[in-house]
């Protein structure tokens, strides 16, 4: 088996634009034990996909994945930028968009990268090396991972943070059965010292201790992965969150050392592809949502979702002016849509009520019909 140069693979991971590059043994992630404890007590929530058993079987041992798997080759891509204008950030009639969506979808630029990493390895190598590559979509704790290979500590927030760079960057990876001539040593366990912005700074109180996320309650998760109703309660905390939360990144006091991405696809290149104007996303239909949204991180999310997610931001704004945009969607063909559109309307019309009992009788999808009944009770428009 061949031994390959440490030194010659990042150094072509840094020519194909990866910012970071690290090198690690194919060995059980250091924190396995506390992921499955993790699954254990439900804090995955209904993301299910977290706690199949093959998928945890993948995790277990590498060699599930790719047998004879002797290492892990770990990448960071920034995706860090200017914050938004207050002007932008603070306007009530725009809906918020977590700043790694902002661009192009990242899969469609990193997978490729990666590919060509290991092809030139296999040819620099003259050997038949056999690898798997992912970007966050493998059965890879790859934050835990990414700090074993010195890309940086995970913080109370979960997320690996690089002392020099902060949290903004994404990862990808490649297992390959082959072996190097040096591996990274691991970054420290934690730099966040007494510090505990993060925790404070979340609106649902999302983090039960430091270092663990309750994912039925994060925004992101609520916003990007439950594919059902959202609990009432915590809808009134979410805010203006449509497609994930930025809020434990940006008050994290590592990331004033965030550098700016280089990557021209992944800058913003107009406000409203980070804060689009509520009553736009409200209105988008199947195909207008398509032509918006197409190579972007929001595209996976699909029209129903992102729509049930502007309903509840629309509900948060205090704006009674886009109940209007919200009327059209009381008569919405999905009931996920339609419900939260009743419960958002609510909240913002001065005389619901008409509306909310047309609607309810005419509804025949069991949970809509309880968002109804919810919207017309006088806590829901409190």
């Amino acid at each position: 088996m061949s031994i390959a140069s440490a030194a010659a693979v990042k150094a072509r991971a840094l020519a194909l634009g990866f910012n970071l590059c690290g090198i690690t043994p194919a060995r059980p992630a250091p924190h396995l034990e506390a992921y499955l404890r993790w699954i254990e007590q439900g804090l995955h929530g209904t993301l299910g996909y977290l706690a199949r058993p093959d998928r945890v079987a993948r995790r277990r041992d590498l060699h599930q994945i790719l047998p004879g798997a002797r290492s892990l080759i770990l990448v960071a891509l920034d995706y860090h930028q200017a914050m938004l204008p207050p002007e932008i950030a603070t306007d009530a009639t725009r809906a918020r968009i977590a700043q790694y969506a902002w661009g192009q979808d990242y899969h469609d630029l990193m997978l490729p990268r990666l590919e060509a990493l290991a092809t030139w390895l296999r040819a620099d190598q003259a050997a038949d090396i056999h690898w798997r590559a992912y970007v966050d979509t493998g059965a890879v704790l790859e934050r835990d991972h990414a700090h074993q290979a010195g890309l940086g500590f995970i913080g109370k927030n979960t997320l690996l943070i690089h002392p020099r760079r902060g949290s903004g960057f994404f990862l990808g990876e490649i297992l390959l059965d082959t072996d190097f001539d040096s591996y990274d040593q691991p970054g420290p366990e934690t730099r966040c010292g007494s510090c505990s912005r993060c925790l404070q700074a979340c609106p649902t109180d999302a983090f039960p201790e430091p270092y663990v996320l309750d994912a039925r309650r994060c925004i992101s998760a609520l916003t990007i992965e439950h594919k059902g109703f959202i609990d009432a309660d915590l809808r009134a905390r979410m805010g203006r969150w449509i497609f994930g939360c930025d809020e434990c990144q940006t008050i994290c006091p590592w990331n004033r050392f965030g550098v700016a991405t280089l990557e021209p696809t992944l800058r913003l290149i107009h406000p409203d592809r980070a804060a689009p104007p509520l009553a736009e996303v409200l209105a988008l239909e199947a195909a207008g949502y398509t032509e918006r949204y197409a190579a972007t991180p929001l595209a996976r999310v699909g029209r129903e979702r992102l729509v049930r997610n502007a309903c509840i931001a629309a509900g948060n704004s205090a704006r009674p002016e886009l109940a209007s945009s919200l009327a059209p969607l009381l008569s919405d063909p999905s009931p996920l849509v339609r419900g939260h559109a009743a419960w958002a309307y609510a909240r913002l019309s001065a005389n619901p009520g008409p509306a909310l009992q047309a609607g309810l009788a005419r509804e025949t999808d069991a949970d809509a019909r309880r968002e109804w009944i919810l919207a017309l009770t006088p806590r829901s428009s409190g």
